[in-house]
């Protein structure tokens, strides 16, 4: 495998047309054939085999990176459990990784900007995670820098290190404690209104989130996602058929034309006041409210 460059690891199910446009906006990125790709495809279950086997067979068809393995569930594990399995037994044997699941478009410098964000951003322990996804808040427009900090991870592509994806308490053992601390709640939702209710619906059973638990554990040590000022992918996953993404994409973003390869990146200490508030303000209600409207 190239040690210089982070491995990549997509989780597909079976969605074909959505994989295919997944991995041909990849294939098409500067740094793709210099890249280490694995396809880590779940399980089928009773309604859909027909759909899991057309993916497979796909994935064996697929050229264009310096290499390309794929490892298939012998049974469902559902979205949750293959990923954190997944980076968990990637990021042992590389301490890093760029992770995408098979919804998502990529710029073509999506795999230059998060490779060099690694590295960059490798020495800082207060950096959780990198995102290749930004909404489009209008203060980006006025940055110098190609890149900014904000209080809420991304899971629309994005990378992280050993030592940050081993800190997850993924059980939320101190849950209780949280729950009834109003002020703990506050400070967790100054990253979106809805990161409580999602967590608390996790411990009741109601989602089996796994980005939830890793938005809770950036919050409790209070570290901070990195993002581009300029969105490296785009979201083609929501409608009637997601998963877990139903309806209108209320999050839909530019994604970045430029092509540049060159980046500066931020080193600031702290999220800025204002951009946090027009990221918080993409999960408000009265922001879901408005796109639901305009979207009818």
């Amino acid at each position: 495998m190239n040690t210089q460059l982070a491995p990549i690891v997509i989780f597909s199910y079976d969605r074909l047309e959505h994989l295919i446009f997944t991995i041909t906006s990849l294939k098409n990125n500067f740094l793709a054939k210099e890249s280490d790709v694995i396809v880590y495809s779940d399980g089928y279950k009773s309604n859909n085999k027909s759909k899991v086997i057309d993916v497979r067979n796909y994935l064996k068809t697929v050229r264009g990176f310096n290499s390309f393995k794929i490892v298939e569930r012998d049974s469902n594990f559902g979205l949750a459990k293959n990923i954190i399995e997944g980076v968990s037994e990637v990021i042992k044997n590389h301490g890093r990784i760029i992770v995408l699941e098979d919804d998502l478009v990529t710029s073509k410098n999506f795999l230059t900007f998060m490779n060099k964000a690694i590295k960059y951003y490798e020495k800082r322990d207060d950096i959780f995670s990198v995102s290749g996804y930004t909404g489009n808040l209008p203060s980006l427009d006025k940055i110098n820098e190609d890149t900014y900090l904000s209080y809420r991870p991304s899971s629309w592509g994005w990378a992280t290190w050993i030592d940050q994806w081993d800190a997850v308490d993924w059980n939320v053992s101190d849950f209780n404690n949280f729950i009834s601390d109003r002020n703990k709640i506050k400070e967790f939702n100054i990253g979106g209104i809805d990161l409580t209710r999602m967590l608390r619906h996790f411990m009741e059973g109601k989602n089996n989130s796994w980005a939830i638990r890793w938005s809770y554990a950036m919050h409790k040590q209070s570290k901070y996602c990195i993002y581009p000022s300029v969105s490296k992918i785009s979201n083609i996953g929501f409608g009637k058929d997601a998963t877990h993404c139903k309806g209108v994409n209320i999050y839909d973003s530019l994604i970045d034309k430029d092509n540049k390869e060159d980046f500066f990146f931020s080193d600031a200490l702290n999220p800025s006041d204002k951009i946090a508030k027009e990221f918080r303000y993409q999960f408000s209600y009265r922001n879901k409210v408005i796109n639901f409207f305009k979207y009818l």
